[in-house]
């Protein structure tokens, strides 16, 4: 065989079977030859707007233990399995009863006939067929009004809220940080005293939506009408019953856009008579009972038992698609897995990412996925604890840590919407902040410059800092999130910002990879009591 076609042979052998190149660590800051080569893979091969497509067009709206949840949990592992991690799998956890809904409509009959723009509240009983019944308004806001009720309200379709008055808009929907707000959030701000009564405030509401929910069984009320919050078309649908097991489940619930709750409020308000027929097809899925998260891995090299974390929350509201909250994070988290994979290069420590369920009933996935491998806290005895979330608990309990405890260093979240990564928030480590400010800076061209040592809450990084491990959410443009996609009726595909998810990729593959080559674990804040 003469050299040409023996360079050939090997090249086309190379291409077959590629060999993984060891880590290239810099001992005196960021690995700037695979920092290049992710940017080169993430901003020329990206498949994230794929991985989008797919979680929201194919799939669509994933409720937890839905069955359109159950679909995306299977399509994620095999999809991270197509892209070459291993031990792809679902892991369980106690939940609830699920619930899917195939169909609303709301009509007003009478004084005029409309379409109205409605939507089921999640975990709401359906209808059994078009209901018809004449609405009334009624305050019922505490166990007195509700005793006050009794008797009245048989047969009826009852409004709750107050519409609100709907002003013009004077600045753009779309909000992203300039130069000095990003400046402002890289200073420090001291956290205001917590209020003494919100937990008990907390357990209040929670205790009277369970009552509120019997009552309305119990006398025998059709349908109850919400407003839902926004404007121009958008509102915010969440949940009405509940899928705690044992809890009642109320009464058919829906949400109205809040131009047309403000029509009918206006004619029961003027003394005419308002009627609505009402027809929301939906079910209780009790077969499975819990709820699965999503995890693969990348193996590492000579530290392979340690671990570093990426995750995103695969769970949305029904309203839409889910895109920006939070198609948008799994598919950026997804899309730097593929990354680092197809940069056929071995980390040192393993790279692990999850998929979480039961975000948005209050980070149960990632807390029960913590619970079973790092750490957990007896639950408390007094069940108005029990109601709370931890943070706001009295009794927290004694922290049992495990031994995974000690072998992972750090965990990384996106839960912010579509925009791209602005920087990252320390959570209160300073010891991170020399070694973020580094990861940072070859990554200011991409928009990625700001380093807080704030606290930001809200997601699935809590369930790491509880335990005390380091958790962290990056920081990102806000885009239209609040004003016009978080848990509202028109949380699209549309909406997503191809650019800024590449960006976001970039970025996550490199702080992730960038912790997994460190010669130490990431330094860590003191053990919570």
């Amino acid at each position: 065989m003469n050299r040409t076609n023996f360079l050939a042979t090997a090249f086309a052998v190379a291409l077959l079977f590629p060999i993984e190149l060891p880590a290239q660590v810099s001992a005196n800051g960021p690995d700037l030859s695979t920092q290049s080569r992710i940017r080169q893979e993430g901003l020329r091969n990206s498949k994230v707007m794929e991985l989008a497509s797919g979680l929201t067009d194919t799939i669509g709206p994933r409720l937890t233990a839905s069955p359109s949840m159950k679909r995306a949990n299977e399509w994620t592992k095999q999809k991270l399995t197509d892209f070459g991690l291993v031990n792809a799998h679902l892991e369980p956890f106690e939940f609830g009863r699920g619930w899917t809904s195939e169909a609303c409509s709301v009509r007003m009959i009478a004084p005029d006939v409309a379409q109205l723009y409605a939507l089921p509240k999640a975990w709401s009983p359906g209808t059994n067929g078009p209901i018809r019944a004449k609405v009334m308004k009624v305050k019922l806001e505490s166990e007195a009004d509700l005793e006050k009720q009794k008797g009245k309200l048989a047969g009826a379709i009852i409004m709750l809220a107050e519409p609100k008055p709907l002003e013009p808009h004077e600045k753009a929907e779309l909000d992203r940080y300039d130069d000095k707000e990003l400046e402002d959030l890289a200073a420090y701000a001291i956290p205001s005293a917590r209020d003494a009564n919100r937990a008990l405030e907390y357990v209040k509401r929670r205790k009277f939506r369970r009552a509120l929910a019997q009552f309305t069984m119990d006398e025998k009320v059709a349908a109850v009408v919400d407003l839902g919050s926004g404007d121009g078309g958008t509102y915010r649908v969440q949940s009405g019953g509940s899928w705690k097991s044992g809890e009642p489940i109320g009464v058919p619930a829906v949400v109205l856009a809040p131009e047309h709750y403000g029509r009918l409020s206006r004619l029961i308000d003027g003394g005419t008579e308002v009627q609505l027929e009402i027809d929301v097809k939906a079910q209780f899925l009790e077969q499975d009972t819990n709820g699965y998260n999503t995890i693969a891995e990348l193996p590492g090299g000579d530290k392979k038992s340690e671990i570093v974390m990426l995750g995103a929350h695969l769970d949305s509201w029904h309203s839409s698609t889910g895109a920006t909250d939070n198609a948008a994070g799994v598919a950026v988290m997804m899309e730097a897995m593929r990354i680092l994979k197809a940069l056929n290069v071995t980390p040192r420590r393993t790279i692990r990412i999850a998929l979480w369920s039961a975000e948005e009933q209050g980070l149960l996935g990632s807390r029960a996925y913590v619970a079973q491998h790092f750490a957990s806290r007896p639950e408390p005895k007094d069940p108005d604890d029990r109601d709370l979330p931890l943070a706001m608990r009295k009794d927290k309990g004694t922290l049992t840590v495990k031994p995974e405890h000690a072998k992972l260093s750090a965990y990384f979240n996106v839960d912010n919407g579509t925009g791209k990564i602005r920087g990252i928030y320390a959570q209160e480590n300073a010891a991170v902040v020399p070694l973020f400010r580094a990861w940072l800076e070859p990554l200011h061209d991409l928009g990625a410059t700001t380093l807080t040592m704030r606290n930001t809450t809200g997601t699935d990084h809590l369930s790491f800092d509880e335990v005390g491990i380091p958790g962290f959410q990056f920081i990102q443009d806000e885009i239209e999130y609040e004003t016009r996609t978080h848990h509202t009726n028109w949380d699209s595909y549309e909406r997503l910002q191809r650019d800024d998810l590449m960006q976001a990729a970039v970025v996550v593959a490199t702080f992730v990879w960038e912790a997994a080559n460190r010669a130490e674990m990431m330094p860590r804040k003191a053990m919570p009591q």
